[in-house]
């Protein structure tokens, strides 16, 4: 039996990354249906969308920009899964971040499993420039977990550190999550855990024995765990709302360009690459004809 095959998710924009950074960084709902399709078209099976106000660039939980944002991803990109977020950004109520998942319904959606002290910094000088609490209490994970199972939405199990493991393996005992579940490990993020080997292995113990996991490494973590995921049975998220750059620092092209990379090292890691539908059955995903 070959190796199971590995999913590709691009994250086209995050909350913080601008086009001062990258002009290829979406605003617009014709731009992140463009980049979409690229991504798509390159072998991502999974998009991740944070919406963003196309006037300022800013992430926004207004639902009629929200509405029509996701409806152009879908419209150009039939059968593309769309992951959307349930951070949005900073400053967002908490019922702001779950109102779209249920008005959207999309196949899958992130679900944060700690608060932490979240922060752009000067890594060179130690300087704070920005900070925000990322809240993310018991009470939120379980309310947004029961909507994202009341609305058939897969959720995608942010973890930041060890205590957000030891959080949804708690609240896991309450049946409230459908199984299997699926999980992201982000590294890179000023307040959670950078990325090494060790890390990564020491969390995969943890996991459910039947879960599927994938990696989000923040700036050159992104290449580093992805390579090392790719090699040990786990999935990739590339894209700009991680790092804006390609591994030779070359400002990427787009989020499609480190679709691009991770294919090829799905490759060298003899893994061929899943596509949407395969994903739905690898991350246990409803198809939409099966949706009510």
């Amino acid at each position: 039996m070959g190796k199971e095959k590995l999913v590709i998710s691009a994250a086209l924009a995050g909350a913080t990354t601008m086009k001062e950074q990258n002009a290829a960084v979406p605003y617009t709902p014709e731009e992140f249906a463009r980049e979409s399709y690229r991504c798509m078209s390159e072998g991502a099976a999974v998009v991740h969308i944070h919406v963003r106000d196309p006037e300022t660039g800013e992430p926004t939980p207004d639902l009629d920009i929200i509405r029509t944002t996701i409806g152009a991803i879908r419209d150009r990109c039939p059968g593309l899964i769309i992951n959307m977020s349930t951070a949005i950004g900073p400053g967002v109520t908490q019922e702001e971040r779950i109102t779209p998942i249920e008005i959207m319904e999309p196949e899958m959606a992130s679900l944060n499993t700690n608060s932490m002290n979240a922060a752009l910094a000067n890594w060179k000088t130690g300087k704070i420039l920005a900070e925000f609490v990322f809240t993310n209490t018991f009470a939120m994970m379980e309310h947004y977990a029961g909507v994202m199972r009341e609305h058939l939405v897969k959720p995608e199990c942010e973890v930041y550190d060890f205590g957000g493991i030891y959080n949804v393996l708690l609240v896991r005992k309450q049946g409230i999550f459908e199984e299997p579940m699926h999980f992201q490990m982000v590294f890179g993020l000023l307040g959670g855990v950078p990325y090494d080997a060790f890390h990564l292995a020491r969390m995969r113990e943890l996991l459910p024995n039947d879960a599927s996991w994938s990696v989000c490494g923040v700036g050159p973590y992104q290449f580093s765990a992805g390579m090392t995921a790719a090699v040990n049975g786990g999935h990739i998220r590339v894209g700009l709302e991680d790092n804006t750059r390609m591994p030779n620092g070359e400002l990427a092209n787009g989020s499609y360009e480190q679709v691009q990379w991770a294919v090829e090292v799905a490759r060298l890691a003899g893994r061929e690459v899943a596509s949407p539908d395969e994903t739905r059955e690898i991350f246990h995903i409803p198809k939409r004809n099966e949706r009510g």
